[in-house]
C-alpha cells in the first residue's frame, strides 16, 4: 500500500471520528466576577489510557488555545498570548480546567478536546463544550437627594447602584404614604454606564417628587431587579435589591407648627401692648409726689 493511499485512509478515519464526536455535549457554566470558572472536559477515560498517551487542549470560540497538556506535560507553545499570563490550573483526576480571576470578557463558549496519540496518529476520543456566563452582584441601591435645592415643596432624588453585570432588568421608586398607607410605584428611565476596563455597570435613576399638602410623611425606596438571565446559583442574586428608606417629613405639620408659633407670638405681643397701655393710663390718674405739697401757716 503506497504512502498516499495510507495517508488518505488516515484522513478519512480522522474525519469519521470527528463526525462521530462532532455532536459534542454542551454544558452551561456560570461564574461570579473575579472568582473561578470550572470548565469540565467530562472525560471518563473508560479504557484507562495513560496520560503519557493523551493530548488535551481547551480553546475558546475564536479557536484561541488557553491550555494544552501534551503527553502528560503542560506546554505553552500553542497557547494564545492573551491566556499566557492568566491563572489557570488543570485537575488531571477530574479532567477539569479552572479559570481563576474570571473577567467579564471571559464570557465565551469553550471546547475541550482529548486525543489519543498512538503510532503517530491522533484519534479524537472526547469532545466537550462549555458555555460560560459571568455575573457580578450590584451594590445595594443608594438614594441621594439634591442638596442644591432650597425649595422644600419638592425633592430631587437620584438612586444609583454599582459594580454589577449584566445590566438590571429594571429600577424604580416606591413611595409609601403614611396617611392612607398606600404605596405608589414610580418608573424612571435607567441610565447605565459601563466601565471600559472591568466592563461592570453603574446604573442610576432620578425622581422629582412633589410633596402633597395632605400627606403627613412619606417613605421612599429605590428598587433594582436583576435580569431574568441570572442563574439559580448560590452567591448570585435572584431577588430585587432595596435601598434604605428615604424619609420625607410633612410640610403640613410644619405649616401648622409655624402657624401656632406665629399666633403665640402675636398673642404675646398684643398682651404686652395692652399691659403697656394700661400702665400709661394708670400713670395719668395717679398724682406725683411733687404735687402733694402742704402749706403751713
Amino acid at each position: 500500500m503506497d504512502l498516499q493511499h495510507t495517508m488518505g485512509q488516515r484522513s478519512i478515519l480522522f474525519v469519521m471520528i470527528s463526525l462521530l464526536y462532532g455532536a459534542a455535549a454542551t454544558s452551561k457554566i456560570q461564574a461570579h466576577f473575579n472568582e473561578t470558572a470550572i470548565l469540565p472536559c467530562q472525560f471518563t477515560n473508560p479504557q484507562n489510557i495513560s496520560p503519557s498517551e493523551l493530548v488535551i487542549f481547551l480553546q475558546d470560540q475564536e479557536k484561541s488555545v488557553l491550555y494544552e497538556l501534551y503527553l502528560g506535560k503542560r506546554i505553552f507553545k500553542n497557547v494564545a498570548s492573551k491566556y499566557k499570563d492568566r491563572h489557570l490550573s488543570f485537575d488531571k483526576e477530574s479532567w477539569t480546567l479552572y479559570l481563576h480571576d474570571v473577567e467579564i470578557k471571559d464570557q465565551a463558549t469553550y471546547q475541550c478536546f482529548v486525543y489519543h496519540k498512538s503510532s503517530n496518529r491522533h484519534i479524537l476520543i472526547n469532545q466537550m463544550s462549555s458555555e460560560l456566563s459571568v455575573f457580578a452582584n450590584f451594590s445595594q441601591p443608594e438614594i441621594i437627594p439634591d442638596s442644591n435645592s432650597s425649595d422644600t415643596s419638592y425633592v430631587n432624588l437620584t438612586c444609583s447602584s454599582t459594580q454589577g453585570y449584566p445590566p438590571p432588568k429594571e429600577m424604580y421608586f416606591l413611595v409609601k404614604n403614611s396617611t392612607d398607607n398606600s404605596t405608589s410605584k414610580y418608573s424612571a428611565t435607567m441610565h447605565p454606564f459601563q466601565d471600559n476596563v472591568t466592563e461592570l455597570y453603574r446604573v442610576s435613576i432620578s425622581l422629582y417628587y412633589t410633596r402633597p399638602d395632605n400627606t403627613m410623611s412619606a417613605s421612599i425606596l429605590c428598587v433594582l431587579c436583576p435580569t431574568d438571565a441570572l442563574p439559580v446559583q448560590p452567591g448570585l442574586q435572584k431577588t430585587c435589591l432595596h435601598s434604605k428608606p428615604y424619609l420625607i417629613e410633612t410640610i403640613k405639620m410644619e405649616k401648622k407648627e409655624n402657624a401656632k408659633f406665629k399666633q403665640r407670638e402675636e398673642d404675646h405681643t398684643m398682651k404686652k401692648s395692652d399691659e403697656e397701655t394700661q400702665s400709661d393710663v394708670n400713670s395719668l390718674k395717679t398724682p406725683s409726689s411733687e404735687d402733694k405739697s402742704v402749706t403751713h401757716f
